[in-house]
């Protein structure tokens, strides 16, 4: 692991994770290695480090750039990180294929890395203290992955908020079932072959300020339009979705997120500006009981895929379901001293 320096976000620190045990795919270079980058909230001066952490997974296409989550996260009383996982954001290198994994466990490398500095504390730096709750947030395909892994690691959080979490192939029963033998053949033999898809940049209309959205980002992190989608990757995010469909039996809470509407489309509407241009919320919906035993399902009304990227009126709402969430169901701290 590398130390901690200025991260390309003012007010945030961030440090390599190594992954020397992670195979590179064909075709990439020899020389770079694969390796994660956490991100870190620093601290407002005089506010020391505190006991509960937010550990926070991106999605599909994307990099941690969601200050306003972090603040939030904050003003509710938790230490705030972030993870770009390999081969996205921060820790893509030259020469590496954006986002491809064949195997959607060779995350819990940086996942179990992540932790450990987030749960035990990083004696290289003092405002990364131990934390004795950690609490899972992911979006999209972060949302598959963080489910996955707290299945994997019982114990390791103490809830799991998942935003618009891609719990299940789109499409018809049908097309999901014929197209799940193809994607392993292919998958198997060739991993790194290209799925031709349409993409049209409707959903970065949305976000993106230049293009009339309400966000900034960098578009060499977040490309418009998003990278190859890859056999292999599909072929490992349909494994995950297969083991959600048996059941994950997650035993802490989950908060499970989704807009009320989806709309997919091949031309620009106005629409789409209050609507999952991307998942199919009724198949989220739908597979969210397959997490555990105990999932809450709050949808939203003109939420987008990225409800935290809504407008403000939306994400207002998603904060403040979080925030009640969280205050229900997640272990109540009790003072020093007290009972």
């Amino acid at each position: 692991m590398s130390d901690w320096s200025d991260d390309l976000l003012p007010g945030y620190a961030s440090r390599t994770l190594a992954l020397p045990g992670a195979e590179r795919a064909a075709g990439e270079p020899e020389d770079t290695e694969l390796c994660a980058t956490l991100v870190h909230r620093r601290p407002e001066p005089g506010r020391a480090a505190g006991r509960r952490a937010v550990l926070y997974l991106h999605g599909w296409n994307d990099y941690f750039f969601q200050t306003h989550l972090a603040d939030f996260c904050a003003e509710l009383g938790y230490d705030f990180f972030a993870l770009d996982l390999r081969r996205y954001g921060r820790s893509l290198r030259p020469g590496q294929l954006p986002g491809f994994i064949t195997d959607l466990e060779e995350y819990d490398a940086e996942l179990d890395a992540a932790h450990a500095l987030i749960a035990h504390g990083d004696p290289d730096e003092p405002a990364v203290g131990a934390h004795d709750e950690v609490l899972l947030m992911g979006h999209s395909t972060g949302g598959l992955i963080a489910s996955l892994w707290a299945a994997r690691r019982p114990g390791a959080v103490v809830g799991l908020v998942l935003n618009s979490p891609w719990l299940d192939l789109q499409g018809s029963a049908m097309v999901r079932a014929v197209g799940t033998p193809v994607i392993d053949a292919v998958g198997g033999r060739n991993p790194t072959a290209v799925i031709r898809l349409p993409d049209a940049g409707l959903y970065a209309r949305t976000l993106h300020i230049n293009r009339g959205g309400e966000w900034e980002y960098d578009t060499s992190l977040k490309a418009h339009p998003g990278p190859p989608i890859r056999v292999g990757w599909l072929r490992a995010v349909r494994h995950g979705h297969q083991k959600v469909a048996a059941g994950l039996g997650i035993t802490v809470p989950v908060l499970v997120l989704a807009s009320t509407r989806t709309k997919f489309t091949r031309q620009w509407d106005e629409e789409l500006r209050g609507v999952d241009s991307v998942l199919d919320v009724e198949q989220i919906v739908s597979r969210a009981g397959r997490l555990g035993p105990h999932v809450t399902i709050v949808r939203f009304e003109r939420g987008i895929h990225d409800l935290v990227l809504s407008r403000p009126e939306v994400r207002r709402r998603v904060f403040s379901e979080i925030a009640r969430w969280c205050a229900a169901y997640l272990p109540v701290r009790t003072a020093p001293g007290a009972g």
